[in-house]
Formats: structure tokens, sequence, C-alpha cells
């Protein structure tokens, strides 16, 4: 794996508890978002793609608590030609210290 330093950018997954209106989208600058769809605690917004610094993370995950979704997920993805299939994405991963997953539920 690569190592992941603060001012390069990467892909992330995240994952957050409740709806994200269409009105607030372009907060999230390049991230493609799905979701409302229900999981077992209710609607999760689902936000994918690059980010362009660590800073700029820190600022998406800022914005979501501002809306009040609170995080269920940030995953690191690693770069490199396999699709989000092959990588295995899944919400239900746990944390671990190769995969750079956080996973709270």
């Amino acid at each position: 794996m690569k190592k992941i330093t603060l001012d390069a950018p990467q892909v992330y997954e995240i994952e957050a508890q409740g709806r994200l209106s269409d009105e607030h989208a372009d907060w999230f600058d390049g991230m493609e978002i799905t979701g409302g769809e229900d999981g077992a605690d209710g609607p999760v917004t689902r936000l994918y793609g690059p980010v362009a610094d660590q800073a700029a993370l820190h600022g998406i995950l800022r914005r979501l608590y501002a809306l009040g979704l609170p995080l269920l997920l940030v995953r690191h993805i690693p770069s490199g030609p396999a699709s989000r299939a092959e990588r295995g994405l899944s919400a239900y991963t746990q944390m671990n210290s190769s995969g750079g997953t956080y996973d709270r539920r």
C-alpha cells in the first residue's frame, strides 16, 4: 500500500446517517452522492470520490456535522486499477491498520 500524506489527493468513501438535501450537494465538490436508502437505523447518505488533501477531508466531515448527519463510515480507497467491487467495499467492514477503515456500526 502506498503511504498516505497530508497534502496529496486521495479517494474516500464516506457514509452518514440521514439524508443530504439537494441544496447542500454543492458543498461536496467532486463527490458522487448517493443515498437516502434506509439502513437498519434509517436513511444513509454515501459520498464517494476524490478529496484534495486531508484538510479538505476534514472540511467535508465538518460540513456533515454542521448538517446534523452522524458519521457511520470514513474509508480511504487505495489507488489502483481495481474497481470498487474488486476492492471489496462494504459498509460493514471493521477498522484495520492496512485498510484505513473506520466503521461505527
